[in-house]
């Protein structure tokens, strides 16, 4: 296989505890002392300048921080990632949108060290069965990975590498980032931001255990294994270890790919349908969601192009990839979840309300006005799924009455709606949980809409909440399977 090195290639991940520290306090240091020469600059300016100046010196600041996290790679940019994509209601605006810039494909590990990997984790002889490409196939903050062929039967693999040490800095450097931005003086820390914050921690060090997610990848191999729609990568445990998962390579193009969006509508809308389902099936069967909404976690096999035996299949397939940021959930947050969507679907707006409350992010000392806003808002998020087709905007229906997810523009309008009203003086930080289940929830939707699905959702959501037409025996809101 190719042996060329990327150009974008480094030698080694800074993963010394006290090189990072010493790199980020100089970066937060400088920031603070920025921010409170700022702060005294501007104490004379009218409110409206000063607010404009501060948010314009805010942005600045964190995206300096940002080039500084950008340069250590490891656990630190991961961190940086996450805190972006679940971080709208922790972090100020200018800071999430700085942490959005952080890129994730930017640099590899050169292959030497990445060798060395291979030798302490798998030994020579086995390392000897394998012809591993030289060149990453993709490279990420924590890992790159590799493809492979198994020289006795020319299997296809791919081998995802842990860069080393990552593991063993993601205390030190989440500690350290939120050191940065205290310092520098972008975040005010509060019990919700902490516990916020030890969620970023348990995801982190559920993304760096590779025991954990070869597991993970099995159960929902096994769990998917009768559905042919979806694909999931088989683990091979003689070539895994703490830091190589190695699984077979499937193949597939990317959701957005011209050949994808060229097939025929009703495919397009099956895959969405599929997309759909299986969020369901782990909402209300399983209880374990992969919160990740990344795109580079989904491929489409076309029917026909491959198979697994060389002959085509009948089914357009959903290969899904990367199970290390996998959620399992306990039936007291999942319970008032449900409540909320079948209250919705409904339309009992007092339901909805009350499973807001249970869920910590409405309080019942709120004007009633702001809990039913609040309320409507909610149920709104649900109109794909909705029996009331008459309140979907003429935009959003095709020609057959069905549901037009890319051209509703929903998440637009619902974040609209929720501007306009008064929600935001009174919105409480929602719980850990519910922040990663509404970002997946919106994956799900950008998916689909991405594929230019066209279909009601309706007799998905009542086959979930009301076991109506279901094929399935265990896929009723009642029948959770015990958490493993």
């Amino acid at each position: 296989m190719s042996s060329r090195r990327p150009d974008n290639s480094v030698s080694r991940i800074k993963t010394g505890s006290f090189e990072r520290r010493l790199s980020l306090t100089r970066a937060g240091l400088f920031a603070g002392t920025r921010v409170a020469s700022h702060m005294a600059t501007n104490w004379f300016s009218s409110k409206e300048n000063r607010d404009k100046r501060h948010r314009a010196m805010m942005s600045k600041q964190a995206h300096l921080l940002v080039d500084e996290l950008g340069k250590l790679k490891g656990s630190v940019v991961k961190i940086g990632q996450v805190m972006a994509l679940y971080g709208e209601h922790f972090l100020p605006e200018e800071v999430t949108e700085a942490l959005h810039t952080l890129e994730d494909q930017t640099t590899s590990l050169e292959w030497p060290a990445i060798e060395r990997v291979l030798k302490a984790e798998l030994g020579e002889e086995k390392l000897a069965e394998l012809d591993i490409d030289r060149e990453p196939i993709g490279a990420a903050s924590l890992g790159q990975v590799h493809r492979a062929l198994r020289r006795s039967d020319g299997l296809e693999l791919v081998l995802k590498i842990q860069y080393p040490g990552v593991a063993d800095a993601v205390d030190s450097d989440l500690n350290a980032v939120a050191q940065l931005l205290r310092v520098a003086r972008l975040v005010s820390f509060g019990p919700e931001f902490e516990d916020w914050l030890e969620e970023v921690r348990e995801m982190m060090h559920r993304e760096v255990d590779y025991h954990l997610e070869a597991r993970t990848t099995e159960k929902f191999r096994q769990l998917l294994l009768e559905d042919p729609r979806f694909v999931v990568p088989r683990v091979l445990p003689e070539y895994s270890g703490s830091l190589i998962i190695a699984s077979t390579y499937e193949h597939g193009h990317s959701v957005s790919a011209k050949v994808v969006r060229e097939l025929p509508l009703e495919r397009r809308s099956a895959l969405g349908e599929a997309a759909l389902e299986l969020f369901f099936r782990e909402l209300f069967v399983w209880g374990e969601i992969q919160t990740d909404p990344n795109f580079g976690n989904y491929r489409i096999r076309i029917a026909g192009e491959y198979g697994d035996d060389g002959e085509g299949v009948e089914h357009d397939r959903i290969v899904l990839l990367d199970f290390g940021a996998v959620q399992s959930y306990t039936n007291e947050f999942l319970d008032p979840v449900i409540q909320m969507i079948r209250a919705s679907y409904e339309n009992d707006l007092d339901a909805v309300i009350d499973g807001g409350v249970k869920l910590r992010f409405m309080s019942t000392d709120w004007p009633k006005e702001v809990l039913e806003k609040f309320g409507q808002v909610c149920m709104s998020v649900l109109e794909p799924l909705s029996s009331d087709h008459a309140t979907w905007p003429d935009y959003a229906i095709n020609s057959k009455g069905q549901y037009r997810w890319k051209q509703s523009d929903l998440p637009s309008r619902v974040a609209r709606q929720a501007a306009r009203s008064a929600i935001s003086r009174y919105f409480r930080v929602p719980p850990r949980e519910f922040v990663f289940l509404n970002r997946k929830l919106i994956g799900v939707y950008t998916f689909i809409a991405v594929l230019h699905s066209e279909f009601n959702g309706e007799p998905l959501l009542r086959k979930y909440l009301y076991g109506e037409g279901d094929d399935m025996p265990d896929a009723s809101a009642t029948s959770q399977i015990t958490k493993a």
